[in-house]
C-alpha cells in the first residue's frame, strides 16, 4: 500500500509538473501580440528583431527610397534641369559654377575701366600721379601694336616728299613737342599752331588746339592729310606702306589685314599712348614726401589752388582740356579763331583747348601761337586774368581779382616746375 501510495504521489507530481511546464512552453498568443505593437508604436526604430515584421520596414522603406532619390539626382544634375529637389542641386550648383566664367564676366575686361579702358600694366607702365590709361575697346594695346606704331611714327615716308615725321613736330628729344613757335611742314612751309606735345595726350578728350579730332586714333592721320604739314593722301601711303615686305607682315600678325589707314591710326595711337609723364616732385609731395617741393613750390603750389587757377589745369593732369579765350593773339589783324573753325559759334571765337601743365617747363614756347617765349611771361599774362577781347571767358575773372604780385608770380613759376617728371626717352627704329 506504501508503494502504491508513492507511485499515486509520484504521478499526481508528475502530472502537475508536467502542466505547469507546458504553460511556460506554449504562452497565450493573445499577450505577445497586444506587447509587441504597443512597444513599435512608441520606439519603432528600437523594435526587437523578432517583431520587426511589417511595421519597422515600412518606417525603413521611406529612407531608402529618400537615399536613392538623393543619388539619382548627383548622378543626373545635367540631365535634369530644375525639376530635381532644390537641396539636392545646390551641391552641384551649376548655375554657380557657371557664373565666374560666364561670357559677361569673361568679356568685361573688354568693357569694364580698369582692363577695357585702361591699358594693361604689362604694356604700359604708369608712373606715380597718373591714372590708369583710358584705351578704345577697339584698340587694345599689344607689344607688337606698340612697336608697329612706334616704327610708322619715326618714318619720314608718310609724307609727301619724306622729308617730315610724327617725331618732327613732336621730337622726343624737344620734350615730343618743338621749341619753335609753330611747325614747318613740308616743302619750308611754316604753320599756324604751335606742337602740343605728345606726352600724357593718352588723357586728352580732344586732340589739336581746337579740339577738331576727337580721338589719337582720329588725330593720327590729319597731319599726314594736312597740306602744309605732310601733304600726303592716305590711300597713297596705304599704298606704299603696302609694299614694303615687312609692313605688310606686320599688319598681318597685328591686326590680320594688309596695310590700311584704320591700321595705321590705330598702331600710332597705341604708341602715343604709351608717352607718359608722371612722378615728378609736386606727385611725390602728394604721395608724402614733404620734402619735395621747395617752400617757394609749396607756397606756388597754395596760391595755384586759391586763386582758381586749379579750375582750369585741374589735377592729376593739370587741365580740363576744355576751350577758353585768353585773348592771345586776338589783338592781331587775322586772329586765329581756334574752336569757332570746328563748331562754327561765335562764342567760341579765340577758344583754344587748356593744355596740361605737366613738364610745362620743358615745352616752350606757349600758347597755340607761341608767342611767349619763356614760362615767366606766359604766366605773367595768365595772371593778368588773360587779354581783353569781345570773346575772353569769364573764368579768368577770379585770377584777375586775385592781383597775383610779381613775387608770387615767381612762385607760380617754381611750383610749374615741380610738375616735371622724367621725359620718356625713345630711340629711332630701325626701319624696313
Amino acid at each position: 500500500m506504501k508503494a502504491n501510495r508513492w507511485w499515486w504521489c509520484a504521478a499526481v507530481c508528475a502530472v502537475a509538473l508536467g502542466f505547469q511546464l507546458g504553460c511556460q512552453k506554449s504562452p497565450s498568443p493573445t499577450k505577445p501580440k497586444a506587447g509587441p505593437p504597443a512597444m513599435a508604436s512608441q520606439t519603432p526604430a528600437a523594435t526587437p528583431p523578432l517583431e520587426g515584421t511589417k511595421p519597422p520596414q515600412k518606417e525603413i522603406k521611406p529612407q531608402v527610397a529618400e537615399e536613392k532619390a538623393k543619388e539619382k539626382p548627383a548622378e543626373k544634375p545635367a540631365a535634369k534641369t530644375a525639376e530635381p529637389p532644390s537641396a539636392e542641386e545646390k551641391p552641384a550648383a551649376k548655375p554657380a559654377e557657371e557664373k565666374p566664367i560666364t561670357k559677361p564676366a569673361e568679356e568685361k575686361p573688354a568693357a569694364k575701366p580698369a582692363e577695357s579702358k585702361s591699358a594693361p600694366p604689362a604694356v604700359v607702365q604708369v608712373p606715380l600721379g597718373l591714372p590708369p590709361v583710358p584705351v578704345p575697346k577697339d584698340n587694345p594695346m599689344t607689344p607688337e601694336k606698340i612697336e608697329l606704331g612706334k616704327m610708322l611714327y619715326f618714318d619720314k615716308r608718310v609724307s609727301k616728299d619724306g622729308t617730315v615725321s610724327c617725331a618732327t613736330c613732336h621730337d622726343p628729344q624737344m620734350a615730343w613737342a618743338e621749341h619753335t613757335p609753330t611747325s614747318t611742314g613740308i616743302g619750308k612751309q611754316v604753320g599756324p599752331r604751335n606742337s602740343p606735345t605728345v606726352m600724357n595726350a593718352a588723357y586728352a578728350t580732344s586732340m589739336f588746339w581746337d579740339g577738331r579730332a576727337a580721338t589719337l586714333e582720329e588725330q593720327a592721320t590729319g597731319p599726314v592729310e594736312n597740306p602744309i604739314e605732310m601733304g600726303h593722301q592716305m590711300s597713297q601711303v596705304v599704298a606704299q606702306l603696302g609694299k614694303i615686305p615687312e609692313y605688310h607682315e606686320r599688319f598681318q600678325k597685328v591686326f590680320g589685314t594688309p596695310v590700311t589707314k584704320e591700321g595705321f591710326a590705330k598702331a600710332i595711337a597705341a604708341f602715343e599712348r604709351t608717352i607718359l609723364v608722371g612722378n615728378s616732385p609736386y606727385d611725390r609731395f602728394k604721395a608724402g614726401d614733404a620734402n619735395a617741393l621747395t617752400e617757394a613750390q609749396k607756397r606756388g603750389l597754395a596760391l595755384f589752388e586759391k586763386v582758381g587757377c586749379a579750375d582750369c589745369h585741374t589735377p592729376p593732369l593739370f587741365s580740363d582740356y576744355e576751350f577758353h579765350n585768353a585773348g592771345v593773339g586776338m589783338d592781331k589783324p587775322n586772329p586765329d579763331p581756334g574752336r569757332k573753325e570746328v563748331t562754327k559759334k561765335d562764342e567760341d571765337m579765340g577758344a583754344f583747348r587748356v593744355p596740361s601743365l605737366r613738364n610745362v617747363a620743358d615745352t616752350a614756347p606757349y600758347f597755340h601761337d607761341g608767342s611767349a617765349k619763356t614760362l615767366e611771361e606766359a604766366v605773367a599774362l595768365m595772371a593778368a586774368g588773360g587779354k581783353d577781347n569781345p570773346h575772353r571767358s569769364p573764368d579768368f575773372d577770379t585770377v584777375r581779382q586775385a592781383k597775383i604780385t610779381p613775387e608770387q608770380q615767381k612762385d607760380l613759376v617754381e611750383f610749374l616746375k615741380a610738375l616735371s617728371g622724367p621725359i620718356p626717352q625713345v630711340e629711332p627704329p630701325k626701319l624696313p
